[in-house]
């Protein structure tokens, strides 16, 4: 019951699921005019890194990258690539899956937000949940409890409709 996105931005993402396939090169388009906009530099490392994450279906993981830009750039090496990555989370345009060590790129790149992913177990696949809600119950959760949360990271693992279908 997902429904893939093409970075046209919605006003509002209260509600929705996210597969991540997407057009690439649009959400390239857009980090890169939120960087104009906030005066960061994308350099050309990080535009690539950027554009990889981008063009994954699938959460991709940092050596992964390393040994895709390893085919372009004689000198990558793994603190190259993790600067890049760093680069983009701070900024918010890529999300790191913990659980899985693994990087997808973010439905909402102008905003900081905090999503919580549904990740397969068989496929990798991950679907991100647009729902402001989750996030502010978590917070408010938190807030009950006298804790004060810095980030969160909520990761459901399961199997997706796709591969559910499958057996």
């Amino acid at each position: 019951m997902s429904q893939a996105h093409d970075h046209d931005h919605d006003a509002g993402h209260k509600h929705g699921l996210h597969e991540h396939r997407h057009d690439a090169a649009a959400f390239v388009r857009v980090v890169a005019d939120a960087c104009e906009a906030r005066g960061l530099r994308l350099t050309p490392l990080r535009l690539r890194v950027l554009e990889m994450i981008a063009a994954s279906d699938k959460p991709v993981k940092a050596y992964d990258l390393l040994d895709r830009l390893k085919d372009e750039r004689a000198g990558a090496a793994p603190p190259t690539v993790y600067r890049a990555l760093d680069f983009l989370l701070e900024n918010s345009f890529i999300h790191k899956l913990e659980s899985i060590n693994a990087y997808v790129s973010c439905h909402h790149p102008e905003e900081a937000h905090q999503v919580p992913f549904l990740i397969c177990d068989v496929c990798a696949g991950a679907i991100e949940i647009c729902d402001d809600g989750v996030a502010a119950l978590l917070s408010a959760q938190a807030r009950e409890h006298g804790f004060r949360p810095r980030a969160q990271t909520l990761e459901v693992h399961g199997v997706c409709a796709g591969c559910a279908g499958k057996s």
